[in-house]
């Protein structure tokens, strides 16, 4: 897979199955068992025989639920007997039964032929078409409708994926670029830097492992966040050797970079200049964004397009050109923050009615693009603060362990039990605070940059059958 396609959702298609009449069941059965194709629906269908007697099943003990939440569904893989499934309340196969009847109404019906259009990933519609042509009927390529967009699937990463991350946040509209590995990478440096302890970070390693081990097994529904937890542990284990605390300031490791406690100005300022870097690829991003979404016209005059990337990038050079006290950078860069401004207003004034009260929403709207600008670049500094915060507690702990130690032997069995009970605790208190506050960047300061509208997620519809997987295909 060329590297650029790698950087995109998966490729979708508008397709058609194409069947006939009788062989229409036959066919959903198949395509159910595929889990690929997401197949168009109708709006507020009626419920069929099997819906209506899901509904007095599901009736009789509880409330009544539609057939997308009943446990476990099934499909037989011929048309069962739908009063003898409802005699032994079989809600699994009355579900599956009652899917098929919703997707089956969509259909387009002529003569003795049906018709159901869908979407399905470029890659899967060779096996899907394989599946349909055994019913008897055609896989057969359209032309995307004008004005819809395809639904939207990241692509999976094998068993390491940062999607979880993006989809949380919202679903990418088709065009856009998939940010899930830049934005996990991005998490977990964060991560790092607020939890910077080569100690706690290996805790956290093992605590990765268990989880993909599927240990403990009542988080065996967590597994797929193991990515996360082990990245965050790495992360954290680099910082701390940067800082050169294991377990806090044990004088175990040297100081390769610096110790929080003793620079935090100059935390402070390596925070805020790595989150600039973080803002100018998520201008850039957003640039591309709005490119692939709406063409020159979208992306050149948007906060979120090139516009804003113009004024941000000068912003930064005009500030390094000011601490750094070098005239030329200072003065090219203000320049060219104000000819993304300008952009920026144009198209802002464009979106309005006109007239004084246009300027004056524009005015405003400039005003907050400059201030929100200036507010999200600071927040980073929020990096260095709770690393600061994190190395503090460790301190207490160490010299607390300390001071208890040279007391004899119940002194010694105290240092052990508060440094236990501290490190436990400053270890699950800053590991939440820094996983929240790496969450809160991400989705505020990079994310609102990224995304300016949401699209839709790819919903495929899938049913096991009843019978074992490769029936079908043995018929």
């Amino acid at each position: 897979m060329p590297w650029a396609e790698g950087l995109t959702p998966v490729r979708m298609r508008r397709v058609a199955v194409v069947v006939p009449q009788a062989a229409l069941r036959d066919a959903l059965v198949r395509i159910a068992e595929a889990g690929c194709v997401e197949l168009d629906r109708v709006e507020e269908a009626v419920p069929g025989p099997a819906g209506l007697r899901l509904r007095r099943v599901q009736g009789r003990g509880g409330e009544p639920a539609g057939p997308e939440s009943s446990g476990t569904v099934l499909l037989a893989v011929t048309a069962p007997d739908l009063d003898q499934l409802e005699e032994r309340r079989h809600i699994g196969l009355l579900a599956g039964e009652a899917q098929l009847e919703e997707r089956a109404k969509g259909a387009v019906r002529r003569g003795e032929v049906a018709a159901l259009a869908g979407w399905c990933p470029a890659a899967a519609m060779p096996s899907v078409a394989v599946r349909v042509t055994a019913a008897g009927g055609a896989l057969v390529p359209l032309p995307s409708p004008r004005g819809t967009d395809p639904p939207t699937l990241l692509r999976p990463s094998g068993p390491v994926s940062f999607t979880p991350l993006v989809t949380t946040y919202g679903t990418p509209p088709y065009a856009d670029l998939d940010p899930s590995w830049p934005a996990g990478l991005t998490w977990v440096a964060m991560f790092g830097i607020m939890f910077g302890d080569v100690g706690h970070g290996a805790l956290l390693v093992l605590a990765a492992l268990a989880l993909r081990l599927g240990r403990p097994q009542r988080l065996a529904r967590l597994r797929r966040l193991w990515p996360f937890l082990a990245g965050a542990g790495l992360a954290a284990m680099l910082a701390g050797a940067a800082y050169g605390e294991f377990f806090g300031p044990t004088g175990l490791l040297p100081v390769l970079w610096l110790a929080p406690l003793d620079s935090p100005a100059r935390l402070v300022a390596a925070a805020v200049v790595f989150g600039a870097g973080l803002l100018a690829l998520a201008h850039a991003t957003g640039a591309i964004n709005r490119l692939r979404e709406g063409g020159w016209a979208s992306a050149l005059y948007t906060a979120s397009g090139f516009a804003g990337l113009l004024f941000y990038l000068g912003l930064a050079l005009a500030a390094a050109g000011l601490i750094l006290h070098l005239p030329s950078p200072a003065v090219g860069g203000a320049a060219c923050a104000i000819a993304g401004l300008a952009l920026v207003g144009f198209g802002l004034f464009r979106a309005t009615a006109g007239g004084g009260a246009g300027l004056a929403e524009t005015a405003v709207r400039l005003f907050d693009v400059v201030v929100r600008t200036g507010a999200n670049t600071l927040s980073f500094a929020r990096l260095a603060a709770f690393g600061l915060t994190h190395a503090a507690l460790a301190d207490v702990v160490w010299r607390g362990t300390q001071g208890l130690g040279g007391h004899g032997a119940a002194g010694m069995v105290s240092a052990v039990l508060l440094f236990g009970l501290g490190t436990a605790l400053s270890f699950g208190l800053e590991a939440l605070v820094a996983g929240v506050q790496a969450l809160r960047l991400e989705f505020y300061e990079l994310f609102s940059r990224l995304f300016e509208t949401e699209g839709r997620p790819f919903r495929p519809w899938h049913v096991p059958p009843a019978e074992p997987a490769d029936a079908l295909l043995r018929r």
